[in-house]
């Protein structure tokens, strides 16, 4: 039961210091880039920003005293479903079990990211780690403090009969992988490893803002299933980074609440219950259909 991302912490950290190490003896990180980019300015590749460095490791320390509870709660439904609802039980000494519980954690991860992206609620769990202007091994580490929506995700594994600790084991395995991803210091790769595994470049394109970006490469390890399902975009250009609605701020509890409060504002705000409920569970962005946008609909029928 010992977590693989407990010990993965220190050559994150190592990584981290290298980095910014190296961005700092390359350029002023600390100042924005004089290339302007439509009516704003971005950073230059591989900044780090003292204050929004410090916010995404500060998430990050949080964050594992969450995902811990959030754990140490789904590990008793899971040896519950595990010991007397799944029709079998899969050996722990079996490679076979290992390969299941592997792809399928991949797999459920990319459904589970997929869906976080496009329901307003558990795109409020996601969108802290999205906050960011700057791509590094910090932003690496601004992750969410709810991660129920992902304890509900890997449901099927229980059921399917793999051991709980495997499914845990095999999740954080799938978090290590995806720190590396987070860089603009490598460019693209082998094109066969490119086509098959998650990469920088892939993972650039999914925290870009632009418009042929968004929606984009919800890969883990395997950039297959985005190629499969539909949802695949090379890297064409360098993306402009962080939410399209940037948030302003370096505060860690705003920047994990902020939309949060922002749905319980338009639910109060709304009087019909189907825009309530559009407010909750619709896509980000999701607005109701004003009474003249209706008018202007029938008229047009008419």
């Amino acid at each position: 039961m010992r977590d693989p991302v407990a010990f993965a912490i220190p050559f994150f950290l190592l990584l981290l210091i290298i980095e910014w190490t190296a961005a700092r003896k390359l350029e002023h990180t600390e100042q924005m880039s004089t290339r302007p980019v439509g009516d704003e300015q971005r950073p230059p590749p591989g900044a780090y920003l003292t204050r929004d460095s410090y916010a995404s490791i500060n998430m990050g320390l949080v964050s594992i005293v969450t995902t811990a509870a959030w754990k140490a709660l789904a590990l008793l439904a899971y040896a519950a479903i595990f010991a007397y609802v799944a029709p079998w039980q899969l050996p722990a000494d079996a490679w076979y079990t290992w390969v299941i519980a592997l792809f399928g954690v991949d797999l459920l991860f990319y459904l589970y990211h997929r869906t976080a992206h496009r329901v307003r609620l558990i795109w409020a769990t996601h969108q802290a780690h999205h906050s960011s202007e700057y791509f590094n091994f910090a932003t690496a580490l601004r992750q969410k403090w709810n991660n129920s929506g992902e304890i509900v995700a890997w449901l099927p594994l229980p059921l399917l009969g793999v051991p709980p600790w495997i499914v845990f084991a095999s999740f954080s395995l799938n978090l290590i992988y995806q720190f590396w991803v987070h860089t603009e210091h490598i460019d693209k790769l082998w094109r066969p490893f490119e086509f098959v595994f998650n990469t920088p470049s892939h993972h650039r394109v999914h925290h870009g803002r632009d418009q042929i970006y968004l929606d984009k490469n919800y890969a883990g390890i395997l950039i297959i299933w985005d190629r499969m399902f539909g949802t695949f975009q090379p890297e064409i250009e360098r993306p402009n980074y962080g939410l399209t609605k940037p948030v302003d701020t370096f505060n860690i509890w705003r920047l994990q609440f902020r939309e949060y409060a922002a749905i319980i504002a338009d639910v109060r705000g709304a009087s019909r219950w189907r825009d309530k409920l559009g407010f909750t569970f619709g896509p980000p962005g999701w607005e109701p259909r004003t009474a003249a946008r209706d008018v202007s609909a029938a008229d047009s029928v008419v």
